[in-house]
């Protein structure tokens, strides 16, 4: 991103802490004390995020507290909120789900400030909550930290202004800008299909503009942008960050706090992006140990002409040597449980082609990572094997190591114990530092051990030790690649 074409961007921000301390309230008085997101009334929970105005500048609140797009892209390493407010009642302290969202705080690096709710109750102390706080790890600001606080009434409103003063001078801290040149980022919120308008997506924009006609895509899901719509429901040509809306386009419901990309998107771009969760899963799922890499597909259809239709379509997917497909059984109606059994005792992917699968059939896949791909157009199905094709024969991939364990991290030299599910890994090599098939920069493998004995290299399908150094901080479950 070039520093020159970069402009100011309003903070997103999020409402944790503890049940019943007031996180909704809160939310309440602060859309309803604001013109324009009290106008929008019943839509902004629908959206899930609105937009506010203090002292002329724009806020955006994710409008329900704890929202499961912050959950899981906290997971991920990703940050769909700036700032985080962590309410803690005056009454009654730190609890169990204070202390979850202050790890959780913590480990996403999320900047905060804390909200002291419910001032205007008889038993409220809020000294004894400052005390509480610092000694559950938050540094406040007077006691030897950094972290604002302010009490706050969400009856009458009493501090909610200076609580905004807090959110403002903390984005300002934290510097947030966009550029506005650059394809179209940001985090889906909320995906429904609506009987009348079709796959309804709420997102928050982080980069870029954000326009009618753009293509958009994320890990599940593309399509093109047939309808923007702003926070209040109201039809616009452009969102611009930290703009929360609602987007009508996409060919598929995208998952819930999945990042995407729109714009002038290129084929090739969105292939990628929509590779980047299969990619690893596709080395680890199909490359054994002897190296043979075999895609295993268990195929479903409505009828049997068209079963057979995307038999043959699959047989002619290209492949190289070493990479090869197997279909493990085909057959005529709904996705059942033995469907998802036999993929599992196989690790074959299901396709089933204008066919659904059912609810206890769903559960049984999802607890057992049996990936089930449906479509009523038979060539996304055929894009979808493609797509792991892609994957494994990636030729400038050499090697690939799922991290299994680290031991720390000292003087720039870090001990990490992992799996080679790819190739083999060599020692005196630079290794890729890769995260859900995002690159997150490289390391330098200095020492190589297989069964605590040196190794020159290590092959697939067997656990090794890596001493690195890395200017990135190496985590359980990334993977390392060797180009």
């Amino acid at each position: 991103m070039s520093e020159s074409n970069n402009q100011k961007r309003p903070p997103i921000v999020v409402v944790v802490g503890h049940v019943d301390h007031g996180k909704t309230s809160l939310l309440d008085y602060i859309r309803k004390a604001n013109v324009a997101a009290k106008e929008a009334g019943g839509i902004t929970q629908s959206v899930g995020a609105y937009e506010i105005t203090h002292k002329n500048e724009k806020i955006t609140f994710i409008d329900t507290p704890g929202h499961e797009a912050f959950s899981k892209m906290r997971v991920r390493g990703a940050a769909v909120a700036d700032v985080a407010i962590l309410v803690v009642a005056a009454e009654e302290g730190v609890k169990p789900q204070t202390k979850e969202a202050i790890k959780v705080l913590h480990e996403s690096k999320t900047p905060f400030v804390v909200a002291i709710t419910k001032i205007d109750k008889p038993s409220a102390d809020i000294e004894r909550v400052k005390n509480d706080l610092v000694a559950n790890d938050v540094a406040l600001e007077g006691y030897g930290g950094s972290v604002g606080f302010q009490g706050v009434s969400n009856k009458s409103g009493e501090g909610i202004d200076e609580l905004l003063d807090l959110i403002l001078l903390t984005a300002e801290m934290e510097e947030l800008t966009y550029d506005p040149k650059a394809n179209a980022d940001g985090v889906i919120l909320e995906s429904k299909k609506d009987s009348k308008r079709g796959f309804t997506i709420s997102v928050i924009l982080k980069d870029g503009i954000l326009r009618v006609g753009d293509s958009i895509a994320t890990q599940t899901a593309k399509g093109k942008i047939k309808i923007l719509e702003n926070f209040l429901g109201e039809k616009v040509q452009e969102l611009s960050p930290s703009s929360p809306g609602v987007i009508i386009g996409f060919d598929d419901l995208p998952k819930t706090g999945e990042e995407f990309l729109a714009g002038n998107l290129k084929d090739e771009d969105i292939k990628n992006i929509m590779a980047k969760t299969t990619c690893p899963e596709a080395r680890k799922r199909f490359c054994k140990i002897d190296g043979a890499c075999v895609v295993k597909i268990i195929l479903k259809a409505d009828v049997s002409g068209s079963l057979e239709a995307l038999s043959d379509l699959i047989h002619k997917v290209p492949k190289k040597d070493k990479y090869q497909l197997e279909i493990i059984s085909e057959g005529v109606g709904e996705i059942g449980d033995a469907d998802v059994k036999s993929a599992i005792a196989t690790d074959a992917v299901i396709l089933g082609f204008k066919v659904r699968s059912g609810k206890e059939s769903e559960n049984l896949a999802k607890d057992n990572r049996v990936r089930i791909i449906t479509s009523e157009i038979i060539y996304e199905l055929i894009e979808a094997i493609e797509s792991y094709f892609t994957c494994l024969s990636a030729g400038d991939i050499s090697g690939e190591l799922e991290v299994l364990a680290t031991f720390g991290k000292k003087a720039g030299k870090q001990i990490v114990g992992g799996k080679v599910i790819m190739g083999e890994i060599k020692n005196n090599t630079v290794l890729e530092i890769q995260k859900n098939g995002e690159v997150l920069g490289t390391g330098k493998l200095i020492n190589l051990q297989e069964g605590k004995k040196d190794a020159v290299s290590v092959g697939v399908g067997k656990e090794c030790g890596l001493l690195m150094t890395s200017d990135v901080e190496i985590k359980t479950e990334y993977h390392l690649i060797l180009r």
